[in-house]
């Protein structure tokens, strides 16, 4: 694997790339669609969620708290308005425990860290609600690594761009590694800057990209630990 030179920067994209998180989105989607079996098949249940959840992006982002909100009113336009306070306290205390999930990280990641911070600034790019990356944050013990940390509302090249900037880099002086090929690689390679996808076991569908990456800047990894293998 050829090394890599001129990297200042290395941005880390939190959840599913440091440690797990979307296998319980897909398992609380799971224990909806059961809650609602009464008034409505699992997979046209998840259908519906998912258009629910697309159209209330813009209005309340990404994380735990927009997907409950999202499965309150998914529910209550499956059920016509049926569903009873107690089953919406359900969902809630169904958000409650996923907030509270504990954090692993993902195998090698603090290896790489001890390593990198060596010789390369690194910091946090995430979406996300607020407090809830920060929770997880602390918890990871990670804190200590970082030079920066950033939640964006979305992870767009303007936001990336907005970023470069604050850091004082160059574009090619930045490496950004993710598990989502449409968050984390693609924007950062449409400006200059390098792309590390790590693919992750579970993928939201709204992150999924099926065109080919044809990018000298762009790298695909099986593992975290292999990023020392491209670092100078």
């Amino acid at each position: 694997m050829e090394k890599i030179t001129g990297i200042k920067v290395i941005a880390f994209d939190a959840d599913d790339t440091l440690w797990e998180n979307e296998t319980f989105f897909r398992e609380a989607e799971q224990q909806f669609a059961e809650l609602m079996l009464k008034y409505s098949p699992k997979n046209e249940t998840l259908k519906v969620l998912y258009d629910v959840e697309i159209a209330n992006m813009p209005i309340y982002g990404y994380g735990i708290k927009a997907f409950i909100l999202s499965l309150i009113e998914t529910a209550n336009l499956l059920s016509g308005y049926q569903v009873s306070a107690r089953q919406i306290n359900e969902l809630t205390d169904l958000g409650k425990e996923m907030l509270d999930k504990p954090v692993v990280l993902l195998e090698g990641v603090e290896e790489v860290f001890k390593k990198a911070a060596v010789n390369y600034k690194l910091i946090v790019a995430t979406k996300s609600d607020l407090l809830d990356q920060e929770r997880k944050l602390r918890k990871s013990g990670l804190l200590k690594y970082f030079h920066h940390i950033e939640v964006m509302s979305d992870k767009t090249s303007d936001a990336y761009q907005i970023l470069i900037q604050h850091l004082d880099v160059k574009p090619n002086e930045l490496m950004m590694v993710g598990n989502s090929l449409k968050s984390d690689v693609l924007p950062v390679l449409e400006l200059g800057g390098w792309g590390v996808h790590i693919p992750f076991h579970t993928t939201w569908q709204h992150e999924i990209v099926t065109e080919p990456i044809t990018n000298n800047k762009f790298i695909e990894l099986g593992s975290v630990s292999e990023l020392l293998k491209l670092l100078d």
